[in-house]
């Protein structure tokens, strides 16, 4: 049976959709100037030349505004992310994962509050933590849950594909096992408990490094973090038995 076309929305759906637009962009702006403290509405409004109470029909609080202003930077990076991965030549998921990371490393240090607005503390003091992660259906979750699938789903192809050494379940403290298997039930793909111990070691690593570039734990002994996020690439291609895929960054 032939689908009917969607219907067009209305003028005033229209117009209530580009108001929205323009006051999660607005509050990016905020954030990227006076920080996520700065994020008021009173202060959106402002910068839009509406009243605060005004924002109310768009918007329940400062929290819902910000629930969207987050979801909407994951998707922006998740975007950027498989961008990259899809232009990727080869698109071998070892090479994919390698041009991922770059792209992930680039887009935090040129968006450093926007950065810290996803994964700093900055939002767990607008939003309560169990609304920004976890298995939930708010736009944080659903959103963060798709970026990091990107780097699930390129290390679990890696394991699929070619395999790379895991350790054996038998062996994992078991603490730890018990939390990976908690975890890995709530994933839609079923893999060995010491492929999720390796993916999570890999993601702490590169997480932790871009992190600690991005707030400048990093200054007391480099300058230039660049050659020491490409060092942990290539130690992270031996850990996925992918080191031969690795290649210089582009000058």
């Amino acid at each position: 049976m032939n689908e009917l076309p969607a219907e067009p929305l209305s003028r005033r759906d229209r117009q209530r959709a580009d108001t929205v637009r323009e006051i999660k962009e607005t509050a990016r702006t905020v954030l990227v100037e006076q920080g996520v403290d700065g994020l008021a509405l009173r202060a959106v409004a402002r910068q839009m030349g509406m009243t605060a109470p005004a924002l109310y029909r768009y918007f329940d609080s400062r929290e819902d505004l910000v629930e969207h202003v987050v979801a909407d930077l994951y998707d922006e990076l998740t975007d950027v992310l498989e961008a990259v991965r899809d232009a990727a030549d080869p698109p071998s998921p070892g090479y994919q994962l390698l041009l991922v990371a770059r792209a992930f490393r680039r887009w935090a240090t040129t968006h450093h509050a926007e950065f810290g607005l996803l994964f700093g503390s900055a939002a767990e003091r607008v939003i309560e933590p169990g609304k920004l992660h976890g298995d939930g259906e708010r736009p944080p979750q659903v959103a963060g849950r798709r970026f990091g699938g990107v780097f699930a789903e390129l290390v679990g192809r890696i394991y699929l594909e070619q395999g790379f050494p895991v350790p054996d379940e038998d062996d994992l403290d078991p603490a730890l096992r018990d939390q990976l298997q908690a975890w890995c039930a709530k994933l839609p793909v079923a893999l060995p408990l010491g492929v999720m111990s390796v993916f999570l070691s890999c993601w702490i690593r590169l997480y932790g490094m871009v992190c600690m570039e991005v707030f400048g734990h990093l200054r007391f002994a480099l300058d230039d973090a660049e050659p020491m996020f490409e060092a942990e690439l290539r130690a992270l291609g031996v850990v996925l038995d992918v080191a031969g895929e690795y290649r210089p960054p582009a000058t």
